[in-house]
């Protein structure tokens, strides 16, 4: 629904007609390979739980009700947060942790400890929030750290990093190295790892470049989820919006459109490092969580063959029916999946020697 918001116009084109179609009509298919279709209906898919058909019809009354990207940033900061307070607190009734408010290496940070005395005191994790680099700080990011941080027992460093209009590349990179840093006086960087969904997925694959490009020893593991290290496109950039209930747009969304990387060089490896196999080369094992509506899903899995050619231990895991961002509604059996999945990951990853291309996750 981003992708369709952010879109300058949209015009039904391109529609997937592999379902039940008017018995008059039939698709047809130009010779650049785009497919139109007249008429064409999307059950809803039946490997997806009724919570989340529940929830995917809730979906539209927000959407209308969100205000409109290019208006005043403070609105739709405020629309957002609302929804993400409401979402961290039935977070937190389900998955006990403690959050405290501070600063490392002079970022605004949440730190969220698991409740309880069994804590990992040796690992750490950096979440970086979604919200299109414009919104989301604050309980966007209590909103995906909270369940990874119970369930692994590991504590989350959810980052405050700078975002647009206000602030543009490599504002965020440059916070999330700070925040690094002062990690790594107290921790080995394989005891570090880095995850976010959206804008914070691109940022967490940025951050990687950045910090390589800085000579800092790499990170244990990190998560991409919803975003890849290419930009958007793909057949989800056309197909999401459909599946979703919304226009398809003329062009999808790019991250150029977006204030934070105004007068970046979108081939520049620190901005998209999967325009460069060398700077992909430096990653660490990386965990890429999607949803088959999500419109970022094809540049999840572009980004998965990109990883893997480089040599890079990579693990795939995509939800059936599900959206952008789906696992931050926490009631969903497959939101609840999902954070397992995250947890078992960085239990896993972090703490084993450094990567390499020989280096492959563990069974």
């Amino acid at each position: 629904m981003l992708a369709t918001r952010l879109a300058k116009s949209v015009l039904i084109v391109c529609l997937l007609s592999t379902s039940v179609c008017a018995k008059d009509t039939k698709p047809e298919v130009d010779a650049d390979g785009t497919v139109t279709s007249p008429a064409a209906r999307f059950p809803f898919s039946v490997y997806a739980s009724p919570q989340a058909l529940q929830r995917f019809r809730q979906i539209f009354d927000e959407a209308r009700a969100a205000p409109p990207l290019g208006g005043p940033i403070e609105a739709s900061r405020k629309f957002y947060g609302d929804i993400n307070d409401a979402r961290a607190e039935r977070m937190q009734k389900l998955y006990p942790v403690e959050i405290k408010a501070s600063k490392i290496g002079g970022v605004g940070v949440d730190v969220i400890t698991p409740a309880g005395n069994a804590v990992d005191k040796k690992r750490v994790l950096i979440n970086l929030h979604g919200g299109a680099f414009l919104w989301g700080a604050g309980s966007g990011g209590l909103v995906e750290a909270i369940p990874v941080a119970s369930l692994s027992r590991i504590k989350v460093i959810s980052v405050d990093y700078r975002q647009g209009p206000e602030y543009t590349f490599p504002a965020a990179s440059e916070d999330v190295e700070n925040v690094y840093r002062a990690l790594l006086r107290h921790h080995r960087a394989q005891d570090i790892g880095i995850y976010g969904c959206s804008a914070g997925g691109v940022l967490t694959a940025e951050a990687i470049a950045w910090i390589a490009s800085q000579s800092l020893p790499t990170p244990g593991a990190i998560g991409i989820f919803c975003a890849g290290v290419v930009d958007m496109g793909g057949d989800s950039a056309y197909i999401s919006p459909l599946l979703m209930g919304d226009p398809v747009p003329v062009d999808p969304l790019q991250l150029g459109m977006l204030p934070y990387f105004k007068g970046a060089d979108m081939k520049d490896p620190l901005v998209m490092p999967g325009s460069s196999p060398a700077a992909l080369a430096k990653f660490p094992p990386t965990l890429l969580i999607s949803g088959t509506r999500d419109f970022a899903l094809s540049a999840l899995l572009r980004s998965n063959e990109l990883l893997s050619e480089a040599g890079v231990a990579t693990e795939l895991h995509v939800w059936e029916g599900m959206w952008h961002s789906f696992f931050s509604d926490p009631e969903l059996p497959e939101s609840k999946a999902a954070y397992a999945v995250m947890a078992r990951f960085f239990e896993r990853e972090l703490g084993r020697p450094a990567h390499g291309p020989n280096r492959k996750p563990r069974p």
